[in-house]
């Protein structure tokens, strides 16, 4: 039963388990669920598709600061990789194949954001409702929204009077073409780090305003050639060994 259909016919959707965000994490959870042969859960996810944060961040530049073969599920390595340190479209076709591979799509509900989640005490259950209407009764409730998906839009003087494009990076407007345009940044934080030398080459001229210094290592990024790509596909523990190197240097490992 859709949220739709709860919606027509005002009953609950009656489950094991409801996950709310179709990220890394609760692509994860489903994956590992399934696997331990609970099928009775739902995924709900408030957009129109899988990916968290590499679903909604498309700025120029967008990649991951944790080398690929750490950023991926211990449970499914990916030797593919096209480069070190994987960027946004990579990553995100990472997840929807991970989706596809171990059998989400029945569990996902797309255009599920949700508005309520209360303990209902007579019952014993989660009583989750969707802004649209729709309302799940589970026995457990796992949140794995994620903090990266409501851009903070700061509230500065002039913003809402000023006559050219304005944006976050976080809701990047393709449709904007830089080329040859005084650019403002405002902020030097991680997304600012990946896009401004991006944008660099396009802009006539670029002005970035930073309230205080961010602390930036180099990012020893590279083109994973052929031949290597080709040991990690088909020499036994070769991408599990390249992942433990990785680890000891790096927190969050999945």
């Amino acid at each position: 039963m859709s949220p739709q259909d709860t919606i027509a016919s005002g009953e609950p959707v009656r489950t094991r388990v409801v996950v709310i965000g179709a990220g890394f994490g609760g692509i994860g959870l489903g994956i590992k669920l399934k696997a331990a042969g609970l099928n009775d859960f739902v995924i709900l996810e408030k957009s129109d598709s899988v990916g968290g944060v590499w679903r909604e961040n498309r700025y120029p530049g967008a990649a991951c600061d944790v080398p690929s073969h750490l950023y991926s599920f211990s449970f499914e390595p990916c030797a593919g990789w096209p480069r070190k340190y994987a960027d946004q479209a990579d990553i995100l076709d990472y997840l929807i194949r991970c989706t596809r591979k171990y059998g989400l799509e029945p569990h996902l509900r797309f255009g599920a954001e949700v508005a309520e989640a209360r303990w209902d005490e007579t019952s014993n259950h989660w009583i989750v409702r969707t802004r649209a209407g729709a309302v799940f009764e589970a026995q457990s409730l796992v949140t794995a929204t994620g903090q990266l998906s409501k851009p903070v839009i700061p509230s500065l003087p002039g913003l809402k009077d000023f006559a050219g494009p304005a944006f976050h990076s976080a809701q990047w407007r393709s449709d904007v073409d830089l080329s040859g345009k005084r650019v403002a940044v405002i902020g030097t934080g991680a997304s600012a780090i990946q896009f401004v030398p991006a944008i660099a080459p396009l802009a006539e001229q670029l002005t970035v305003y930073q309230r205080s210094a961010a602390y930036v290592l180099p990012k020893p990024d590279k083109v994973y050639p052929a031949w290597q790509k080709t040991l990690f596909r088909n020499i036994p523990g070769a991408l599990r060994l390249s992942r433990i190197a990785i680890k000891p240097s790096y927190n969050g490992a999945r």
